[in-house]
């Protein structure tokens, strides 16, 4: 598959070590089981899915020239493949976590502006005890499965564009305003504007906490509650 001329084509199935120093399955699951202490069937769909995509987008993985951005729809150790097998981590802001409690993940190529989504086909798990119906329980047959199956039986892509611009999901270096109800710092263009108000997305109504009574004081009054915004603020509770 190829986008544009700046993308490269797809690699082969095959996995080796090449001379720009990519990695193994072997090796990613590896480092992937080091993480968790243990080798698990999500952790090998993870790694399965990341290098996937490197194929079909021609990259290397992992990747380390911050071209690639991954979206992960769940957290828990099938995310920390994906990160294992893309390079792609919270920490560089390149991996992403919307938990819709799938073992899913979108892949973004920032330099051809283009999008899949991978996800496991249905009947997989039926298909592993088919592949390995000597392995010792259900469980087994998948892990030893979901490594030799190929990716055509084992995962299905669709190219997909992303709902929000990448520039905005990415933002700029050095934004930061003030929240002008808590006072707190906003980074990265996450600010809410209101009628001309800046809002962090808590006072705006997003607030995944509330505050308590700490050491017997009183919990802290909630500005947003005092301020008076239009009806258009319903939208963002």
């Amino acid at each position: 598959m190829r986008y544009d001329r700046q993308c490269k084509t797809a690699r082969p199935e095959g996995l080796i070590r090449n001379s720009a120093g990519m990695l193994s399955m072997a090796e990613l699951l590896d480092q992937s089981a080091a993480r968790y202490s243990h080798l698990c069937p999500r952790q090998v769909l993870g790694v399965r899915m990341g290098l996937l995509a490197g194929r079909v987008f021609g990259l290397d993985m992992p990747n380390k020239d911050k071209r690639f951005l991954t979206l992960v729809e769940t957290d828990g150790c099938a995310a920390g493949a994906v990160s294992v097998a893309t390079g792609c981590t919270v920490g560089n802001r390149r991996l992403r976590v919307l938990d819709f409690g799938k073992v899913a993940a979108t892949f973004v190529d920032m330099r051809c502006d283009k999008a899949i989504r991978i996800a496991p086909k249905r009947g997989i798990r039926v298909a592993a005890q088919k592949q390995a119906p000597d392995a010792k329980s259900r469980w087994h047959a998948q892990l030893e499965a979901y490594q030799v199956m190929s990716d055509a039986d084992l995962l299905e892509v669709q190219q997909v564009e992303l709902n929000i611009p990448l520039e905005k999901l990415l933002s700029k270096p050095g934004c930061r305003v003030i929240c002008e109800v808590c006072s707190e710092e906003i980074i990265n263009e996450r600010e809410v504007v209101l009628e001309g108000t800046i809002l962090c997305r808590g006072c705006a109504g997003q607030r995944y906490y509330r505050l308590t009574e700490q050491d017997g004081c009183p919990p802290a009054i909630n500005q947003a509650q005092h301020h008076q915004f239009p009806d258009e603020y319903q939208q963002y509770q």
